[in-house]
This record gives C-alpha cells, sequence and structure tokens, in this order.
C-alpha cells in the first residue's frame, strides 16, 4: 500500500508526538482535534521539540521547516478522508475512541488502515465499531513518540496480514523497532509497566518510602532511567487510572486493583506534569 498522507486524530501529549514521527519520515499529515487551541498546542510542542533538535545540532533548519511544512492542522475529522492511513490517539476512554473509529469507517477509504495508540483497551472491541475488522489494528508509540524506538503493534482476531504487515513496515519507516503483541488488555508493555507503578503508589499510600526513596531505589537499585512516580507523572495519572481499571475489569484480577491514592490523586485534578502537579510539583 502506497502512504503518502497520514493522519492523526488527537493532537495531544502522543498525538502531536506521533505527528512529528510521521512527518520526519518524509509523509504529509493531517493531525486534527476538536478544538483549534489544542491543535495549535500540539503544533507548538512540535515546533519546540524540533527547536530543541537544531539547538543541539541534532536537526537543521531545513528540515525543521520541511516538517513543520508537511504537517495540516485541522478541527475536523472529515479532513481524515484525504489520509491514507490514520492513527487515533484520544484520551483512553473506550466511548470516546468508538465513536472515532464509526466516523473514520464512514469518512475513510475503505482500503484505509485504521489503527489505534490505545494503551490498553482491546483491538477487537474497537474493531467491532467498524465494517472493516480486517484493516484495524493496534499501532502503540510510547511516551514521548519522537524519542522512544518501541511500537506495539496488535492485531485483533480479524485483522489481515497485509494490514498487519503495512503497519510493521510503517514503523520500520519511522525508525522504530516493532513488536508484535496479542490483543489482551493492556497488551505487552503496560500490563509489565501498569502494575509495577500502581505497587509504587501503594508503597507511598501505606508510607513504605517518600515518592523521592521510591523513585531512587528503582533508578539506582533497577537501573531505570526515571523512577515510578515521575513516570506516572510524565505518562498522565488519569491515563495510568484508565489502564488499570482496563487492566482490573479485563482480568477480574486483584493484583490490578488501581491504588485508592491513585484514584484520590486523578479525582483532585492532579493528573502530573500536564496539570503541575502529581506525585511531584511542576512550577
Amino acid at each position: 500500500m502506497d502512504i503518502k498522507t497520514f493522519g492523526v486524530v488527537g493532537a495531544g501529549q502522543m498525538g502531536n508526538g506521533i505527528a512529528q514521527v510521521a512527518a520526519m519520515s518524509g509523509l504529509d499529515v493531517i493531525m486534527s482535534d476538536i478544538a483549534a487551541e489544542f491543535v495549535e498546542r500540539g503544533l507548538e510542542i512540535i515546533q519546540k521539540n524540533l527547536h530543541r533538535g537544531v539547538e543541539k545540532g541534532k536537526v537543521t533548519v531545513e528540515t525543521m521547516n520541511g516538517v513543520l511544512g508537511r504537517i495540516t492542522a485541522s478541527v475536523d475529522i472529515e479532513d481524515m478522508a484525504s489520509a491514507d492511513f490514520v492513527v487515533e490517539a484520544a484520551t483512553e476512554h473506550e466511548p470516546i475512541k468508538f465513536q472515532i473509529f464509526e466516523d473514520l469507517d464512514r469518512i475513510c477509504a475503505s482500503q484505509v488502515i485504521l489503527a489505534t495508540n490505545t494503551s490498553s483497551i482491546p483491538i477487537g472491541r474497537v474493531a467491532a465499531h467498524t465494517k472493516r475488522p480486517d484493516k484495524i489494528i493496534g499501532m502503540h508509540f510510547m511516551n514521548p513518540a519522537p524519542v522512544m524506538k518501541l511500537v506495539e503493534v496488535i492485531r485483533a482476531l480479524a485483522t489481515s496480514e497485509e494490514t498487519f504487515k503495512t503497519t510493521w513496515d510503517l514503523a520500520v519507516r519511522f525508525g522504530k523497532t516493532p513488536a508484535e503483541a496479542n490483543d489482551y488488555p493492556g497488551f505487552i508493555a503496560n500490563r509489565i509497566l501498569m502494575p509495577m507503578i500502581n505497587e509504587a503508589v501503594y508503597c507511598l499510600y501505606q508510607d513504605v518510602g517518600s515518592r523521592e526513596d521510591i523513585d531512587t531505589v528503582m533508578k539506582l537499585g533497577a537501573n531505570h532511567p526515571m523512577g515510578p512516580l515521575a513516570l506516572a507523572d510524565l505518562i498522565g495519572l488519569d491515563t495510568c487510572l484508565a489502564i488499570m481499571d482496563t487492566l482490573f475489569d479485563g482480568f477480574k484480577d486483584s493484583k490490578y486493583r488501581p491504588c485508592p491514592l491513585l484514584r484520590k490523586y486523578v479525582e483532585a485534578g492532579w493528573l502530573g506534569r500536564k496539570t503541575g502537579r502529581g506525585f511531584y510539583e511542576y512550577p
């Protein structure tokens, strides 16, 4: 399949990163969201990332201008009619994702692959909301997408081999290392990562250690580049909670029960870096 125009639905933390990656690979990109302010913020973040690359000598000014010139901002999902491949990167909330896929299924040409960047929701559940289940797949980028090399590629029961191969090859074109995961809640990455983060929250909740000591133990004891609580703040505590809820609902196993402190922080609006307060403060 010849992919020239790449669509991204969602201009938030993951969406703008995926759009940047696609544009840097030479594709024309349509990045859409429900409001102009969200798209503008996404474009600003891409511009800042590229400026930082220029300052460090990793990106030329010509490359930066070329990347920005290949990204078209949109507040109308109908513009995805021009895309050859679409990735949904909206909030981790099933009804929102299902509605997006129903819309994309109606808007996009029949041969277009529709991928979801969901962190944990089973792909088959998403595919059931379309009339093209063979062309629905999970393409799970890690955060931050421009930096992290991994892309989980997850096929549902009905996903065709052609859809899988096209998505895998696209990840390679993006300079990523794809890994195949089967369609279970959380896939591989978050089925392992999120319970670890959740357990770190329990350590804080039960006063096993301070936030700093918990993160220091995992950084120095397990050689992690970032402690689990700081990582949760980077991911977004609302996203962490949504993934834990999906794991708990999917497996009905108490080991996936979200820590009450995690839920309490989310209910208070302490979502991490994006709100200026999570387990740490971000002035």
